[in-house]
């Protein structure tokens, strides 16, 4: 947008500053971050069995149980991007991908959209892993997934909603 004042251009992020009009005539100011945008997988072996991934995120200083998902490179579709991050996550190509939903993840400082999908006949692959990312492959029934996340264990938020997408949290 033409009133954005850049603030940081990093290797992922892009951070703007931008005064908007809201409906009521306030002018507020909102620091906003660029983001291209992500897609995430469910990964189904089974009719009852996905591959979570635990994974280490440096971040906040812990593993966590989440669903195979990752940014979107320039000019990449949420497709392309799906079938890019199974292989490199989970070591498998998926037989059939089919969108379940998007989410806007954090909306209130960031353009973020996450678009979700459904992979099924899983075929092994060549395992190709980044260098930043330390995961290991779960595989986990409806019933194991459902207890994690009631006590607790299961805290990513665009994990969580892609099982409830899929109806695996009711």
């Amino acid at each position: 947008m033409p009133n954005d004042r850049k603030i940081f251009h990093g290797r992922l992020l892009k951070l703007y500053s931008r005064s908007i009009r809201l409906p009521n005539g306030f002018v507020a100011g909102f620091e906003i971050i660029k983001h291209p945008g992500a897609a995430l997988v469910i990964p189904f072996m089974d009719r009852d069995t996905v591959i979570m991934l635990r994974q280490l995120r440096p971040v906040i200083g812990r593993y966590l149980y989440e669903l195979p998902a990752g940014t979107r490179s320039v000019g990449e579709s949420a497709r392309r991007c799906a079938l890019r991050e199974i292989i490199e996550e989970t070591g498998f190509l998926a037989g059939s991908l089919t969108r379940v939903g998007t989410i806007y993840p954090v909306p209130g400082y960031s353009t973020e959209k996450i678009d979700i999908f459904s992979a099924r006949s899983l075929r092994r692959a060549a395992v190709r892993p980044e260098q930043d990312e330390i995961l290991e492959c779960i595989p986990m029934g409806r019933a194991t997934v459902r207890r994690m996340f009631k006590s607790g264990m299961i805290v990513d938020a665009k994990t969580i909603c892609a099982l409830s997408f899929i109806g695996w949290l009711n």
